[in-house]
C-alpha cells in the first residue's frame, strides 16, 4: 500500500518530513556539504551500511538525530544465523543453508522472494564471519531448555519454533547467536559496529542532525538531502540529556517520557538548522515506526495497546521520507507483538485461552507467533490457565532459577498481584467474565491431551502437556494492554525495496534513482512473522547490500562526470573507486 497520505507528521516527538527540494541545476545549488553515500541512521543497519560503502571506497557521510544505537543497542544483540556457523558445530548441529531456508519459508512467507531468501541463508555463514571481523564475537554455549533469552554464559539457541511439537517439519537446529557481552548484549553489538565504523578514515557522523527532506533533482533522482542540526553546545547538551532519559524512563513512567518527547521535539523545532549536503546515493537506516501513534493508529490500530518496544528515533521519519519522493510502503499493517510466556517454563506448560474462554494455540510456540495470534485474532486478550503445581513450580524458577530480572520480575508481580484463583474451572470462568461451559471444554480437551501424550488440535509436544488437575486453579493476564504483564510490539513494515540492492522501488515499477532503505524502514526478511535475531540479521544483510549498492552509485556518478568531461569519441579510463585508474577523476571533486 502506497503511505503518501498514511505517514502524519503530526505527532507530538516524530521528525517532521517535507516534500522533496526540487534542484535543477545541482552545479549552482549552494551546498553545505558533499559527500558520496549519506546514511540516515545510526543503528546496526546504519552502521553496516556505511562500514562496507567506506571499505568500497566511498566518502560516507552519517547523520544521525541522537547518539547512536536506535533499536538495536536496546535489542537482546542476537542475530539469526545457520547454515553450519562454527558455533552450531561445536555444540553439535549439523545444519545447512537448505534446512535452514526450508525452516525460515514458513516464518517469512512472501516478505521476500524464495530466491532473495536463498541467498541470505546461503550467505548466513559469511555475513557471521564479516561480523566477527568487525569485532563481534560468538559463542557455543547452549541454555538447559528453551527461553525467550539465554541466561548469562550462554550465547547459542532456539529463537523461534525450530524445535516446536514432537516432529517438526524441518529438522531443528539452534540458530539464535547472541553477541557475547554481560546483560543485554545489543548495546555490545552496536558499540562493536560503532568503534569499527570510527576507525574508518572514509566516515564522518554528524550526531543530532535529523533528516527532513529529500533533495532531487528535474528527473526524480535524489542527489541529497536537508540535514536539520541541534546547534552545538547548550542546545545539543540538552538535546542528548531529554533523548536519553525519555528512552531510560519508558519502561517505568511512559507518560512522562512522553512529555520529555514533546519537549525534545520543541527544542528540534527551536534549535536547528538546515544544512544541504550532497550525495549520490542516500541511504534511509531510520528504524520502524512504533514511536509515532498517528502512524500505527492509521496502519496497524490492533497494536496501540501494547508496549512500545524501541526508542524515541524509531518514528517512520525514513518511511516517509522515501514516500515524498515516490516510493511505496508495504506490508505496514505487521507488527510483532512479544508475548512471552516461557520463562518461567511451566507456564508454556498451562493452557492459553481467550476472554470467552476457548484454546486458540500451542502455548509452547515462540512468543511472537503467540503474541500474533492474540493481537490479530484474539482482540488482545488472553488468559493463561494454570493449576496449583504449575504456579507453585514457577514461583520456584523465578526465585531461585538463572533467570534475568526482565524475566523473572513481571512473572512474579502477574503472579503474585495480577492473579484470579478460584477452587474450580465453573468459578474460575465467573472470575474472568469467560462462558463458563466454555472453559470447562476447553481444559476438559486439554486435560485429555495431556493424559493421552498427543495434542490433536494445536500440536503441542508431549512433554510440555500438563494435567491441571490440581486446584485452587489460575487465571493470568496476558492481554496486550496488561501494564502489569507488558506485551511489547515492534513494526515490521517498510519501504518496498529491490531484493539485491535495496534501492527504493516506485509503486508503477523501477527504482526511485540514488535512493535505498534498510533494516525496518524497508520491506525485508522479518516483514511478516518475527523470530529472535531476524531483524537484526536482516539490518545487517541489508544494510551492507545498500552500503555495496550506495558505492557503486559514486562510482557510476564519477564514471557520468569524466565521460561528459571527455573530448568526443576518448575512451574513458576512470576506475573503481580506491583502485587502479581512480586518480584519472578525483573520487570527491565538488568543493563548498
Amino acid at each position: 500500500m502506497n503511505a503518501a497520505n498514511a505517514s502524519p507528521n503530526t505527532s507530538t516527538s516524530a521528525t517532521p518530513v517535507e516534500p522533496p527540494l526540487v534542484v535543477a541545476d545541482a552545479g549552482a545549488h549552494r551546498w553545505d556539504d558533499v559527500c558520496g553515500v549519506l546514511i540516515a541512521g545510526f543503528g546496526a543497519a546504519g552502521a553496516c551500511a556505511a562500514l562496507e560503502a567506506a571499505q568500497a571506497g566511498a566518502r560516507v557521510r552519517i547523520v544521525e538525530r541522537f547518539e547512536g544505537g536506535g533499536a538495536s543497542a536496546k535489542s537482546g544483540g542476537v542475530v539469526y544465523a545457520g547454515g553450519g556457523t562454527p558455533y552450531q558445530r561445536e555444540a553439535g548441529y549439523a545444519d545447512t543453508p537448505e534446512a535452514m531456508a526450508a525452516y525460515l519459508q514458513g516464518e517469512v512467507g512472501d516478505a521476500v522472494s524464495p530466491a532473495a531468501l536463498e541467498r541470505f541463508c546461503n550467505g548466513s555463514v559469511a555475513q557471521l564471519a564479516w561480523l566477527e571481523r568487525q569485532g563481534v564475537r560468538f559463542g557455543a554455549a547452549m541454555p538447559e531448555r528453551k527461553t525467550s533469552y539465554p541466561p548469562e554464559r550462554a550465547f547459542l539457541y532456539y529463537s523461534g519454533n525450530e524445535a516446536v511439537g514432537d516432529a517438526p517439519a524441518v529438522p531443528p537446529a539452534p540458530r539464535g547467536h547472541r553477541t557475547k557481552g554481560r546483560g543485554m548484549s545489543g548495546r555490545v553489538l552496536f558499540e562493536t559496529l560503532r568503534r569499527a565504523v570510527e576507525a574508518e578514515p572514509n566516515v564522518e557522523i554528524l550526531r543530532h542532525s535529523g533528516v527532513r527532506r529529500l533533495i532531487v533533482d528535474a528527473t526524480g533522482r535524489v542527489i541529497g538531502a536537508q540535514v536539520w542540526r541541534v546547534e552545538p553546545g547548550r542546545a545539543q547538551r540538552q538535546h542528548a540529556r531529554l533523548a536519553r532519559w525519555a528512552d531510560k524512563l519508558h519502561n517505568g513512567l511512559p507518560a512522562f517520557a512522553d512529555r520529555l518527547r514533546a519537549a525534545l521535539h520543541r527544542l528540534e523545532l527551536r534549535a536547528s538548522r538546515p544544512l544541504d549536503i550532497r550525495a549520490d546515493a542516500v541511504v534511509l537506516a531510520t528504524g520502524g515506526f512504533i514511536f509515532n501513534r498517528e502512524m500505527l493508529a492509521q496502519h496497524a490500530p490492533r497494536y496501540l495497546a501494547n508496549w512500545r518496544l524501541g526508542t524515541t528515533g524509531c518514528d517512520g521519519s525514513g518511511i516517509r521520507l522515501g514516500v515524498s519522493a515516490g516510493g511505496v510502503a508495504d506490508s505496514m499493517e505487521r507488527v510483532s507483538a512479544w508475548r512471552f510466556i516461557n520463562p518461567p517454563f511451566a507456564w508454556a506448560r498451562g493452557c492459553v485461552v481467550d476472554a470467552r474462554g476457548e484454546r486458540f494455540c500451542n502455548e509452547e510456540v515462540y512468543g511472537a507467533t503467540l503474541g500474533h495470534a492474540m493481537c490479530e485474532t484474539r482482540d488482545g486478550r488472553a488468559w493463561l490457565i494454570l493449576d496449583a503445581a504449575l504456579v507453585r513450580e514457577a514461583l520456584r524458577e523465578c526465585v531461585r532459577g538463572r533467570l534475568w530480572a526482565f524475566q523473572s520480575v513481571p512473572a512474579l508481580m502477574l503472579m503474585l498481584a495480577g492473579r484470579k484463583r478460584a477452587a474450580t474451572v465453573t468459578q474460575l470462568a465467573a472470575r474472568i467474565g469467560a462462558d463458563a461451559a466454555t472453559l470447562e471444554r476447553s481444559l476438559a480437551a486439554y486435560r485429555t491431551a495431556a493424559r493421552e501424550g498427543r495434542d490433536a488440535a494445536f500440536g503441542k509436544s508431549a512433554a510440555m502437556l500438563a494435567p491441571l488437575a490440581r486446584a485452587p486453579f489460575y487465571a493470568l493476564d496476558i492481554s496486550a494492554a496488561s501494564r502489569t504483564f507488558p506485551c511489547p510490539a515492534i513494526t515490521l513494515g517498510g519501504l518496498r525495496v529491490d531484493e539485491s540492492s535495496n534501492a527504493v522501488l516506485r509503486a508503477e515499477g523501477g527504482a526511485v534513482a540514488g535512493l535505498y532503505a534498510v533494516g525496518r524502514a524497508a520491506r525485508g526478511l522479518a516483514s511478516n512473522h518475527y523470530v529472535s535475531g531476524l531483524s537484526l540479521a536482516d539490518c545487517i544483510w541489508s544494510g551492507r547490500q545498500a552500503g555495496r549498492a550506495g558505492a557503486r552509485e559514486v562510482l557510476a556518478a564519477r564514471e557520468r562526470e569524466h565521460a561528459a568531461a571527455q573530448p568526443a569519441g576518448k575512451k574513458s579510463t576512470a576506475g573503481a573507486p580506491g583502485r587502479t585508474g581512480a586518480k584519472v577523476i578525483p573520487l570527491y571533486p565538488h568543493t563548498h
